[in-house]
């Protein structure tokens, strides 16, 4: 199965790379969906709204101090069921993506308190992601994020490319398969 994958990483990674300027062609990218990664949706780039979320420790981070890096940027609630059992794979994600141009940023909408991101990421056993927040839901609104999880991937210049509406096993092998493709150069 890793050979095969890795066959469909390469022709993703000599597809992409040929694409027109300007142009993308996430066919190569699409064909490493399976299970779960079948939601995720690729399209033509969009910048992201300039609004900064809000660390644990009440100071403002924006999205664009990750440029340069994919971001794996996932919209959840405290309350939300299915963000319960997805927010570990998002944490196991970001651990296989160690050493490559990928971070994984954890956005709590809505009405969330520090104390409550804290007890719930303890809860779970998630260490290593970001207790951001987005207490107005403007960057929420702005993104047109109806509805909990919602996950969008982020090209290093900023701009959304793909969304999965839902939760899914980002540790997956196909989710990995499509991020490293991503990190190795395919769509950027």
């Amino acid at each position: 199965m890793k050979r095969g994958l890795a066959a469909v990483i390469y022709l993703a990674m000599a597809g992409l790379a040929s694409a027109p300027a300007g142009a993308q062609d996430w066919s190569a990218l699409e064909a490493l969906r399976e299970g779960d990664m079948k939601k995720l949706v690729f399209s033509e780039p969009q910048p992201l709204p300039d609004i900064a979320v809000v660390g644990a420790a009440g100071a403002e981070v924006s999205l664009a101090d990750y440029r340069g890096q994919w971001i794996v940027l996932n919209f959840w609630a405290t309350w939300c069921a299915p963000c319960r059992v997805e927010m570990p794979t998002l944490a196991n994600l970001q651990s296989a993506m160690a050493g490559q141009p990928v971070e994984v940023v954890t956005v709590a909408t809505g009405r969330n308190s520090v104390q409550g991101i804290a007890r719930f990421f303890d809860e779970i056993g998630v260490e290593t992601l970001p207790e951001y927040r987005d207490p107005s839901q403007e960057l929420a609104r702005a993104m047109a994020v109806l509805g909990l999880p919602i996950t969008v991937i982020v090209d290093p210049e900023g701009r959304e490319v793909a969304r999965l509406r839902g939760d899914a096993h980002w540790d997956s092998e196909s989710a990995v398969a499509i991020l490293e493709a991503l990190a190795s150069g395919a769509g950027g």
